[in-house]
């Protein structure tokens, strides 16, 4: 049944569905939920109008064939439509003649139009169902990031403070290298000056002592 119904509407489907030209969607048991997941995880979201997607298509057939009405009503009156559209004949012609058929059944326009009515209740309540599952699906998802961001801020906080703590330390550190560096020059300046210092006194002293020796060594002969 969901084959034939399919075939009473002209449907431009997604080429990139993984259908081949002339195969036909065949009935799953996947939910609504799953199937939002299958389509979004690898719809092009580049293209800037939505193109209809077997799985999508799949769900408003099933819905309109679980919905199907006793009787002749708007999908016998398709059927005898598309059984004209063959025909020499103009579209009023062709909707009248599939009319004067279904009068035959004692079908009137009221409830032609009664009964075409009850199918696009049919799939408004299938599109109330998409939106709420969707709505589902992306609130769960938002929250999921937003919790995943909300655990990257903290990471980010925490590393921040640990950046500036180890920042802090360097600077503490440099500081402290220049004032090493700044110790072990002044100590060397002193080292330096306090050996010339010492030496000057050493001559100084050893120079008189060198010579009274000399002088010892002429002078007591």
């Amino acid at each position: 049944m969901f084959k034939n119904l399919k075939s009473l509407f002209v449907i431009e489907e997604d080429e990139g569905s993984g259908k081949g030209k002339g195969q036909e969607t065949q009935p799953t048991t996947e939910s609504t939920e799953e199937k939002i997941k299958e389509v979004r995880d690898h719809i092009d979201t580049k293209t800037p109008a939505g193109k209809a997607h077997p799985k999508f298509t799949e769900i408003l057939f099933q819905a309109m064939e679980n919905n199907n009405l006793d009787g002749f009503d708007y999908l016998e009156y398709k059927k005898s439509l598309q059984s004209l559209a063959k025909m020499p004949m103009d579209e009023s012609t062709r909707y009248q003649s599939a009319y004067a058929m279904a009068q035959t059944m004692g079908v009137s326009v009221a409830s032609l139009l009664e009964t075409t009515q009850h199918y696009l209740n049919v799939l408004k309540r299938e599109e109330d169902k998409f939106n709420k599952a969707l709505a589902n699906q992306e609130d769960t998802k938002i929250e999921a990031r937003e919790k995943e961001i909300q655990d990257l801020q903290k990471t980010l906080n925490d590393k921040a403070a640990q950046i500036k703590k180890l920042t802090q330390e360097i600077e503490q550190h440099q500081k402290q290298m220049a004032q090493h560096k700044e110790e072990i020059s002044v100590a060397a300046q002193k080292m330096e000056a306090t050996k010339r210092t010492f030496m000057a006194s050493y001559n100084q002293l050893t120079n008189q002592i060198k010579a009274d020796y000399e002088k010892m060594k002429q002078f007591l002969k």
